[in-house]
């Protein structure tokens, strides 16, 4: 299955979090996909995060990750979405961060800074350390994580133009539906 990577698709507000995002409908096993079983959107995927992604000011754009990276590269990005789920639903116990804190090292260690992976581990390490990592939430549609920077916190989708017209268009349909004889 082929993707496009667009603007949507870095929704998340962060690299570490876009990376978490590379599953679509992670809550839901008989329809998820992982967008990085594919190779060939695991090479896209960067060049696409230096032009889209809100850091590519911090990390322009990354090199892809080398195949011998991959599996350590995925069990971090696991580890960032199984951490970040977890804190927004105030159940980040300390195993979790350690697991995060584990996958990052393994990175930092063995890929290169300007790669993919590196710098998807220091973005992730930022989340943990700003205090932005308190504006995490779960999209109210599609269950990505995104960084809300709304004024008030009210943000309930990762993109108003994309889960937030979908669920406002069904909302419409069912209303509309009931009120028709």
């Amino acid at each position: 299955m082929t993707f496009s990577w667009t603007q949507h698709r870095f929704a998340g507000g962060s690299l570490a979090l876009d990376v978490a995002n590379s599953v679509i409908l992670r809550f839901d096993p008989a329809r998820s996909v992982d967008r990085f079983a594919e190779p060939a959107q695991l090479d896209a995927f960067p060049i696409a995060a230096g032009e889209f992604s809100a850091e590519r000011a911090l990390f322009g754009t990354p090199a892809a990750v080398p195949k011998p990276n991959q599996a350590s590269f995925i069990a971090m990005r696991e580890a960032i979405d199984g951490y970040f789920r977890a804190f927004v639903n105030s159940e980040a116990p300390p195993p979790l961060l350690a697991s995060l804190l584990e996958a990052t090292a393994v990175i930092l260690r063995i890929g290169a800074r300007g790669s993919l992976e590196s710098e998807t581990a220091y973005s992730a390490l930022r989340l943990l350390s700003d205090t932005e990592k308190k504006r995490i939430r779960i999209c109210g549609n599609c269950g990505w994580l995104f960084i809300d920077r709304s004024k008030n916190r009210s943000r309930i989708w990762c993109d108003m133009a994309v889960c937030g017209n979908r669920v406002k268009a069904a909302r419409h349909y069912h209303a509309r539906k009931d009120r028709l004889p």
